[in-house]
Formats: C-alpha cells, structure tokens, sequence
C-alpha cells in the first residue's frame, strides 16, 4: 500500500554529521528519515527555500527536460529499502504512455519538489525502515542554517560559463 508523503524538513544526523530528509504523513503519524548527501540535501534546501540559481542545476535541467519532451512527472515514489539503502521510482506521463524511472529517493525528491509532483512511500518500506520519535524529529533550523551558511559558493550552482 501506498502512503502519500510530504516533507517535514531537512535536518543534520549530529553522530554522522549527515543531512537527513524528513517525510511525514498529513496526520504526522507516520515518519521517515532519509539519509542523504551533502549535494542533495542542497538541491533539495535550495527548492524548499525557493532560491534561485544563475544556472540550471542537475534537477532543473532534468525537469526541463521531461517537460520538453511533453512529458511530466506523475509522482515518485520511494519503493524499497535494502542494507539501509533507499530506492525510488519517478513515475511519468510521456506521449508513448507511462514510464517508471529508478533514481535515488534524494534525486526524485528534488524533482517533485521542482514539479510540485506528490511523493509516495510503500507501507513496507516505513515499517522495515530506521523509525525516528516524532517529538525528536523537529528540525533545528538554526543547525541547518550553519550548514548551509558553510556552504562554498560553488556547492550552490553558481557556475560560470
């Protein structure tokens, strides 16, 4: 079964030092953190922050081009965990019919985010996933601000061409 997903916010791991996004379901009954990198956890802050890059960054660009192709993102859906590892699927609508496209959850995060596409998560995967204690789960804005005030420059797509 299928739980439909937003996203709770962004948050730093304080043992690893690794970002984490955190998913929620609308009645906050059910959440789920994922472990990502450094760049996708920019990708995905920089969207949730609404900041605008001078230059298309890799989710951009992949946005751009489903919608080039008239084709457009239907929604993702994180499909299965395995060894702690998270997978995911970007399910299109394409002029030749539905396509499902296998991508890390990070990147099809990203580009739900970018397409204001919805985010599903199968039941099985919140249940065999880490789980996290909901009132420990509040993100610390000012930690994640230090993060991406550390930043260089160049993390954040200002490339020059």
């Amino acid at each position: 079964m299928l739980i439909e997903m937003t996203i709770k916010g962004l948050t730093v791991d304080p043992v690893t030092n690794m970002p984490i996004v955190i998913l929620h379901d609308d009645q906050d009954r059910r959440i789920l953190p994922i472990w990502v990198g450094v760049f996708e956890a920019n990708a995905i802050a920089l969207q949730i922050e609404n900041v605008h890059t001078p230059r298309p960054m890799t989710h951009d660009l992949l946005r751009n081009v489903i919608h080039d192709l008239q084709a457009s993102v239907e929604r993702i859906v994180v499909s299965d965990v395995k060894d702690n590892t998270f997978f995911a699927l970007i399910h299109l609508e394409t002029p030749a019919g539905k396509v499902a496209v296998d991508a890390r959850p990070s990147d099809a995060i990203a580009l739900a985010l970018r397409t204001r596409s919805p985010i599903w998560v199968e039941e099985s995967v919140i249940d065999s996933a880490k789980t996290i204690d909901a009132s420990t789960a509040k993100v610390d804005g000012e930690r994640l601000h230090q993060w991406l005030e550390s930043l260089d420059p160049e993390d954040l797509g200002k490339y020059k061409m």
